[in-house]
């Protein structure tokens, strides 16, 4: 068994998660794995970084396929004998003028950014070693979404006492209404993006109180980020901030030093705390 540290990044083959694995090579203290559902992306991003002079390694992870999910979290559990850090960075966005009906965009969307984030994590959750970084990658349409939603649903996703089950439920209950055409009149946003970050920054806040709960003395730090308006094939050519400057928040919570306490359970961006 190595005795490296050992950092991975989901979906990583290009975009802010890409950016985020060039910082970790030259930050991170240990291995960095880059991931990707297609072997040929993924292999061709690490080769890419490697006639930069960084030295990634490559691990396939496709979030949506449970199998691939346990592959990856045996082989990170019998190499390193766990995770140090973990950003989970893989999402999806369908663009503005996507024809796509809402209720089918609602559906996939909180299956591969809400869903399928969770059941990663709950793999993932407990290889990760002792004095592990978590960064869950969400969206400053978290909070916008959030001010759109009912008192009652903002009332619940700000909670000290949600639990992921219950989280689960309305997330669920999201895509049920937009299917039906409801989900203006039941009081959620007209985002499917926006509510599928909002499962992901509160389920960040969910893990973060389970772990101070069940592992207090291990100091992993757990926290959800906005990268920012990123250039990206998911936001296009006109956002404000090249990939290397949205990694920037991740990373600096992928990188929190030995016996930081905070921030946990937050949701940060530029490097500051939010107010959720």
């Amino acid at each position: 068994m190595s005795t490296n540290k050992v950092a991975l990044v989901t979906g990583s083959n290009k975009g802010i998660g890409f950016a985020v694995v060039r910082a970790l090579c030259k930050e991170f203290p240990g291995d960095v794995y880059l991931s990707a559902r297609d072997v040929d992306r993924g292999t061709a991003a690490v080769e890419n970084l490697k006639t930069e002079g960084l030295n990634p390694f490559f691990h396939q992870l496709d979030i949506s396929d449970p199998a691939s999910v346990r592959h990856a979290r045996d082989f990170f559990k019998e190499k390193y004998g766990g995770l140090d850090v973990l950003v989970n960075n893989a999402g999806i966005a369908f663009k503005v003028n996507d024809s796509t009906p809402f209720g089918i965009q609602a559906e996939v969307t909180l299956r591969t950014n809400f869903l399928d984030t969770r059941d990663l994590c709950n793999e993932f959750l407990p290889i990760i070693k002792p004095g592990g970084r978590v960064v869950n990658v969400s969206s400053g349409m978290s909070s916008i979404a959030l001010k759109s939603c009912s008192p009652e649903l903002q009332a619940r996703f700000r909670s000290n006492d949600i639990t992921e089950e219950e989280l689960v439920m309305l997330m669920e209950k999201f895509v049920q209404e937009a299917q039906k055409g409801e989900h203006t009149h039941k009081g959620w946003p007209n985002t499917a993006y926006g509510v599928s970050k909002i499962g992901v920054t509160v389920l960040s806040r969910i893990q973060a109180r389970r772990l101070r709960e069940e592992r207090a003395g291990d100091q992993i730090l757990l926290n959800a980020c906005c990268p920012g308006w990123v250039r990206t094939d998911m936001a296009g050519p006109n956002a404000a901030k090249s990939p290397d400057e949205g990694a920037v928040t991740p990373v600096y919570l992928a990188l929190l030093p030995v016996g930081a306490t905070e921030p946990q359970g937050q949701f940060v961006s530029e490097k500051q705390v939010q107010v959720w």
